[in-house]
């Protein structure tokens, strides 16, 4: 029987900080390479290659506002063709840009507060962080006192208080399967994580937003800062190409996350 074929988006060679692209997917693509035919391309090449492959597979490709453009026509392409795409594209999250945030704070969940107008009402904070809409991997952040906000929140800012966390988590699911979590314990350095032993109240917290999210499938990883008072607060919900620090973990539980990825793809498949 022919085996489906797959199109795996990724950019090898952007220099992410504390992060190896290139090394992350070459590792999970030899292991997807056990059940599926696979190319890996530049996502500046996925438009023009699509069409010869059963599904596009999206992983480290970067972040889309260096390539807004091609990105949108990838997505128009994609659904104007019926092309199966994973992550899907109706992702409420990163996918779909950084309005969920103000969503999520107008429906009260536990995010951290989020406006997109200097005049709006925010917790009192000493500093501000001021960053696009559109952005990622900390592009265009920048820091403001609320005497500075209405001159750096311009047009298409989202505003945020600098939160006093005690550290960062992230929790990394397939479809909706907890697989497993990860945390900085020094808040200054984001990307040196050690393996986190989860506890239920975490994975419910995790659980919500995952949900809230609805995608039939794919991979997303919640981002989180545990409060000095001890609560969870969302960062951010990466459901586009969220990087998996699948080194940091240990062989079982990387291939178990490879064996998740493997159905979930055969699911889209199948569907």
């Amino acid at each position: 029987m022919k085996r489906p074929s797959i199109l795996y988006v990724t950019d090898l060679a952007y220099p992410a900080r504390g992060r190896r692209y290139g090394d992350e997917d070459v590792a999970l693509t030899a292991r997807l390479r056990e059940e599926f035919d696979l190319a890996l391309c530049h996502p500046l090449d996925a438009l023009s290659l699509m069409d010869g492959f059963d599904a596009v597979v999206v992983r480290n490709s970067g972040p889309v506002v260096n390539y807004l453009t091609a990105y949108e026509e990838f997505r128009a392409e994609a659904g104007r063709r019926g092309t199966r795409v994973y992550n899907p594209l109706t992702g409420r999250g990163d996918t779909a840009g950084k309005q969920y945030l103000l969503d999520l704070t107008a429906e009260g969940l536990p995010v951290i507060p989020t406006v997109d107008r200097a005049d709006a009402p925010l917790p009192d904070a000493a500093q501000y962080v001021v960053k696009p809409k559109d952005g990622a991997d900390s592009i265009g952040l920048v820091f403001a006192t609320r005497e500075e906000l209405p001159a750096a929140a311009v047009p298409g800012s989202l505003i945020q208080p600098r939160i006093d966390f005690r550290y960062e988590v992230s929790f990394y699911y397939v479809d909706r399967d907890f697989q497993y979590a990860l945390y900085a314990p020094d808040p200054d350095r984001r990307w040196e994580l050690r393996p986190y032993p989860a506890t239920a109240e975490d994975l419910a917290f995790a659980d919500r937003f995952v949900d809230w999210n609805g995608l039939p499938y794919g991979i997303q990883r919640v981002d989180a800062c545990r409060t000095p008072e001890g609560g969870l607060l969302l960062v951010e919900l990466e459901d586009l190409n969220p990087y998996l620090s699948l080194d940091l973990v240990d062989p079982a539980t990387r291939e178990r996350f490879a064996a998740a990825t493997a159905a979930s793809i055969r699911r889209m498949l199948a569907g």
